[in-house]
């Protein structure tokens, strides 16, 4: 439906008038030959100062109301268009909850996504953190850029967002944006969690993403072999620097520690056990749990050998995380390692090479990593070749050792 079928009125509700001939003005919006409704326009003029549905005369008086009739006039066909451009069916009712600013109806998208934004912001320190924050501030970016783009207006009401928006959506930031896939299920988890609020909030009542079948990226083995390890661990490096990166790397790979609560580390984190086992206890900067790990020999050496070389008290001296990762690289060629190594990689390579593959339960591991919900866990968890082995052989042995069988 174009503008033509849309008309802004106005006229004076004559049955209100007051003692001094003062009338309250009211608009009236037509949508088609069927959709009709009126409202107040919160001003009263005199009945002798009005005709033709504006007000007459030269006075600044005068010029004031047509100002403010003329601004709600472009403000219903601009607010019709919005709206009709992300759907059918606008009814007058649409437009006038929209330009009154009633709650339920008025509530838009980015302007909703703004208010989440400003409310994670209060709980950074507390229990979110600043890099949540800047992620869910780079969803929005892309969120307003698509709705510009898409729709050609500035923000679209909660009710624009159903199928068939999300799937615009995900096709827009895969082939205008050229995202990765794991990028595009990133930005739609935010923009998930954004809705979930609002539906906790009883601005909508259906789920969007409901039939949403994201594209997910190739699986990646993130984890490092125990043949890929010991190349790390045995290759010459011939640089201060790589060395440095490596042994924080190793560190990482036999503690499981991410990359943000290894900066973190201080002397208060190590504690002696009665019988003799150093540990790290600590919290995840990221959600704040807690999580305690037995130190093994090497990052036990590796403290050692860094001992009192970091500043503020830090327990490891640690380059800033681009900077890790750069030197990864150059590690991974050297140690002929052919795909991609990043320091995160040493947290998935304790979780499977170092405590699962040999026989750490996954409970455990769970508890060691810092992870509220063991479904986590399991995204870390891979069980490799060798573990399935070694599991059947073990199976075997103890069948063997029960059952014979006469043949």
């Amino acid at each position: 439906m174009n503008q033509t079928n849309v008309k802004v009125s106005f006229y004076l509700k004559k049955s209100e008038s007051d003692a001094d001939g003062y009338c309250p003005v009211m608009a009236r919006l037509n949508i088609g030959k069927y959709s009709e409704s009126a409202f107040s326009m919160k001003l009263r003029v005199p009945q002798k100062m009005w005709a033709a549905g504006r007000a007459t005369g030269k006075s600044v008086a005068a010029k004031e109301i047509n100002n403010r009739l003329d601004e709600i006039r472009a403000r219903a066909l601009g607010i019709y268009a919005e709206l009709s451009a992300v759907r059918d069916g606008v009814s007058a009712e649409d437009v006038k909850h929209r330009l009154l600013g009633m709650a339920s109806e008025q509530e838009t998208l980015l302007g909703y996504f703004v208010k989440f934004i400003g409310n994670f912001e209060k709980r950074v320190g507390i229990n979110r953190t600043a890099k949540s924050l800047g992620g869910y501030r780079n969803a929005y970016r892309h969120l307003e850029r698509f709705i510009r783009s898409q729709y050609k207006v500035s923000d679209v009401p909660f009710s624009t967002l159903d199928l068939s928006f999300i799937d615009k959506y995900d096709l827009h930031l895969r082939t205008e944006c050229r995202l990765a896939p794991g990028t595009v299920i990133n930005l739609t988890v935010r923009l998930k969690t954004v809705v979930g609020e609002a539906i906790a909030d009883g601005i909508i009542t259906a789920y969007p993403f409901f039939g949403y079948e994201p594209v997910h990226p190739k699986p990646e083995q993130k984890y490092l072999t125990d043949e890929e390890l010991h190349r790390i661990m045995t290759t010459p490096l011939h640089n201060p620097s790589l060395y440095h990166v490596r042994d924080m790397f190793l560190f990482s790979c036999y503690t499981g520690i991410p990359y943000g609560d290894m900066r973190l580390l201080t002397t208060d984190n190590l504690s002696l056990a009665d019988d003799g086992t150093w540990w790290i206890r600590s919290s995840r900067e990221k959600t704040g749990v807690e999580f305690e790990i037995p130190l093994l020999e090497l990052p036990l050496r590796i403290i050692e050998k860094y001992r009192d070389t970091a500043p503020d008290g830090r327990l490891l001296p640690m380059y800033a995380n681009s900077t890790m990762n750069f030197y990864l690289k150059r590690i991974a060629v050297i140690c002929g390692i052919d795909r991609r190594l990043v320091f995160h990689s040493g947290r998935h390579t304790y979780a499977t090479e170092i405590t699962l593959s040999h026989g750490v339960p996954l409970e455990t591991v769970s508890r060691m990593l810092g992870h509220s919900r063991i479904e986590t866990t399991q995204i870390y968890a891979k069980v490799t070749d060798d573990k399935i082995d070694s599991d059947t052989n073990a199976l075997n042995e103890r069948i063997a050792e029960r059952f014979s069988v006469v043949i």
